[in-house]
Parts: C-alpha cells; sequence; structure tokens
C-alpha cells in the first residue's frame, strides 16, 4: 500500500514555513501547437452583403474574427491511449466590395482534426451543489486561439458549378452572432478568402497533486477607484503602451512549454 500524505509541518523549524497541501488539478496529458494557413476557404455573405456581391468586380479583405470553436474528443479505437480531436472554427470575416469600397461580411468555418495522447481512464466523476458531471473517461481538450489574419480574399462567378453542394448546418447561436442570416449556395459569386491562424491545443484530465505550500497569496496592492475622477484624469495615469510600437525583436523560448511538439 502506498504511504499517505498528511498535511502538516514537513519541518520542525522557525525557519520553513512550508506545508504538505493536496490539491485537485486538471494534468495535460499531450499538447500542441499550429500555425495554419487555410486558403480558399469558403465565406457565405450576409443577406445584405450578398445584394452588393451581385455587382461587385472584386472584394479585398479587411480583417477576420474568430467567434465560436465547437470540440469534440473520441477515442481512437486501434491505437489505446490516444484521441482525435475534432474542431470547428467559426469565423466572421468582414471585406470591402470594389468598386465603391462598400463593407461586406460572412461566416466561414474551418474544420481541423488532430491526434493526441490522452491517457486511459475509466473514472466517472460526480459533485454536489446540483451539478454532477461525468465525462466517460475521456479527457478534457482545451483548444486556444487568437483571431486570424485576413491574407487574402476572392470573388469568383460560381453559379454555374453543378458540383457546388457545400451545405452547412448553422447553430442558431452562431446566426445570432453574425445580426442578419446567411446565404448558403448555390449563389452567382462565390466569396473565398485565405486566412493564417495560429493555434494551441491540449488533452486535460483531472489529478490529485501534493504540494509544497509556502504561504497564502495576499494582494499587495490598492484597488484604484473611479468614482469621480473624469476620464481625462483616468487616462493620464494609464502608461503609454510603447511596447505595442516597438514589438520585440525576438521571444525567449518558456520552459513552461516545452512539451509543445
Amino acid at each position: 500500500m502506498a504511504d499517505m500524505v498528511l498535511p502538516g509541518p514537513v519541518e520542525n523549524s522557525e525557519h520553513c514555513r512550508c506545508k504538505n497541501v493536496n490539491i485537485h488539478t486538471m494534468k495535460i496529458s499531450d499538447a500542441c501547437k499550429d500555425k495554419d494557413c487555410i486558403e480558399d476557404l469558403r465565406v457565405y455573405p450576409t443577406a445584405s452583403s450578398q445584394s452588393i456581391l451581385e455587382s461587385a468586380f472584386s472584394v479585398r479583405p479587411c480583417y477576420a474574427e474568430l467567434i465560436y470553436a465547437d470540440v469534440n474528443v473520441e477515442e481512437i479505437n486501434f491505437n489505446r491511449g490516444y484521441y482525435t480531436v475534432d474542431i470547428s472554427y467559426f469565423y466572421k470575416v468582414v471585406g470591402e466590395a470594389l468598386p465603391g469600397g462598400r463593407k461586406i461580411s460572412g461566416l466561414a468555418v474551418f474544420d481541423k482534426r488532430v491526434i493526441l495522447f490522452g491517457s486511459e481512464g475509466g473514472v466517472k466523476t460526480f459533485s454536489s451543489g446540483g451539478c454532477n458531471y461525468s465525462n466517460g473517461g475521456k479527457p478534457i481538450a482545451v483548444v486556444e486561439a487568437v483571431d486570424p489574419i485576413a491574407l487574402n480574399m476572392r470573388l469568383d462567378d460560381g453559379g454555374h458549378d453543378k458540383c457546388d453542394n457545400d451545405q452547412r448546418s448553422i447553430p442558431q447561436h452562431i446566426k445570432e452572432i453574425m445580426g442578419e442570416d446567411v446565404v448558403l449556395p448555390p449563389g452567382r459569386k462565390r466569396l473565398t478568402v485565405t486566412l493564417g491562424q495560429f493555434s494551441m491545443i491540449r488533452l486535460e484530465r483531472d489529478t490529485q497533486l501534493s504540494l509544497d505550500d509556502f504561504e497564502y497569496f495576499i494582494p499587495i496592492k490598492d484597488c484604484v477607484c473611479s468614482g469621480g475622477d473624469d476620464p481625462c484624469t483616468l487616462f493620464s495615469r494609464v502608461d503609454f503602451p510603447t511596447d505595442e510600437f516597438f514589438p520585440p525583436d525576438s521571444i525567449a523560448p518558456c520552459d513552461n512549454y516545452r512539451y509543445l511538439k
């Protein structure tokens, strides 16, 4: 039987304040980072944008915003301990139609799949407080991503393509974010975008750890109240963001992220 670890002082000394503390946290079993260049991704224009595109000759990109990511984890039967992580990125893409420079917007969806090691586990977890949780032994996938870079946008006459059956079921909350109906194909004009996407993906599992606890964290900075100050006075207290105007030439590697492949 394994030795029991009990909380309490590890040394009877006035100079040592550390204690063994048992905590429950998430352990990263595997992780990866990606730099995706997504070429000619289909854009589903909004209803108002579609009418503008009908008379446009070309388009140029303005920006793209990552508004949602749907994440699913499934076990790989022939490779124990490994899982597929399927991600659907939903983007709001904004551009300008030429001539005239009128703003257009639409929805783009990028599907991505990675394979990560998630170990094995058959435990089901339940907790008090009215919320019962059970993941059936699967690890939890966490996706971190920044807004993509809109590299290019193209407008083609795709109305005569009989094989254009690119139909999707758009979730209701995505339609609400877009603000108006999205026009699904077929359409006379086909709008595509090229995006640059940076992302980090990891699998996590519940675990219990015993750590050395030296002392509690107590904030030492006073809270700043903005009760009677005018906006210009508040703004005068903000430091000039020099780093935003002069980006660093390089970033030193961080030892805490050596597990990334």
